[in-house]
């Protein structure tokens, strides 16, 4: 038989055993289906290597449980992320206030025209430091530091204000 075949039929008899442990760990049916499919798709490439195939259903079972440590694991650097210090969330109805905004632009157009450009394609357009060195026509320690230095100068000219 084929590995594909081989591989078709312990899909077979272990997916939904697999999906039973990924729900029970999850709580969640699609994650648990991804992560069942993740963990088929990581042990099709290592199939030839298995040693003794009869383990099949506790290598499944190993990686099902790695894929969903890993899953959470990432949910939780995700959310530190979002709740860290200094990124709060604009509270809906609190509407944005555009003197802020303003008082923004004002200090953007006292930096130096070369960290008024490196802020303004790294934060406003999105490039990379490499993009940004690129269009600039300087190396990327170059960008680093322009944009360090024009972020320093721009809290310190929105303090005064």
């Amino acid at each position: 038989m084929t590995d594909s075949g081989r591989l078709g039929r312990l899909y077979g008899q272990h997916a939904p055993e697999a999906v039973r442990l990924a729900y029970l760990l999850t709580g969640d049916r699609p994650l648990a289906e991804d992560l069942v499919q993740e963990a088929f798709v990581r042990l099709a490439g290592r199939f030839r290597d298995l040693r003794n195939p009869d383990s099949f259903e506790w290598y499944l079972r190993r990686t099902v449980v790695n894929l969903t440590r890993s899953h959470f694991r990432r949910l939780r650097v995700e959310r530190r992320y979002v709740e860290g210090p200094g990124r709060r969330l604009p509270d809906p109805q609190e509407p944005p206030d555009p003197g802020e905004r303003d008082a923004l632009w004002r200090a953007l157009g006292e930096l130096p025209e070369r960290q008024r450009t490196a802020i303004v394609l790294r934060y406003y357009e999105d490039l990379s430091e490499a993009q940004t060195a690129d269009v600039m026509g300087c190396p990327v320690g170059t960008v680093k530091s322009m944009v360090s230095r024009g972020m320093d100068r721009l809290r310190e000219l929105i303090r005064r204000e």
